[in-house]
C-alpha cells in the first residue's frame, strides 16, 4: 500500500497551506498575548517589591525630609500602574 492510501485509510485529516497559515497565525497571537500579560505582571511584581524596599528604608529613617521623600518614591512607584493594583 502507498504512503498516501496509508494516510487516507486512517482518517487522517489534511490540511491546505491557508488553513494551517491560519491556525498558525492565531496561535502565534494567543502566544504573544499571554507573553506580553506574563511581562506586564511581571514587571508589577517588580514594582511592589522596589516599593516595599524603599518604604522598609523609610521606616529606617528618622522622620524628616529623606523618609518623607523615601515614602513618596515608594507611593510613585506603586501607582505607576494603577490599572494593575489589586
Amino acid at each position: 500500500m502507498s504512503f498516501e492510501k496509508n494516510l487516507l485509510s486512517q482518517g487522517q485529516a489534511f490540511f491546505t497551506q491557508d488553513e494551517f497559515n491560519k491556525a498558525l497565525n492565531e496561535a502565534k497571537g494567543e502566544i504573544m498575548a499571554i507573553a506580553i500579560q506574563t511581562t506586564r505582571q511581571a514587571i508589577f511584581i517588580e514594582r511592589e517589591a522596589c516599593a516595599e524596599l524603599l518604604m522598609q528604608l523609610a521606616d529606617k529613617e528618622d522622620e524628616g525630609e529623606v523618609c518623607t521623600a523615601l515614602r513618596d518614591a515608594a507611593t510613585a512607584v506603586i501607582n505607576r500602574i494603577p490599572s494593575q493594583r489589586q
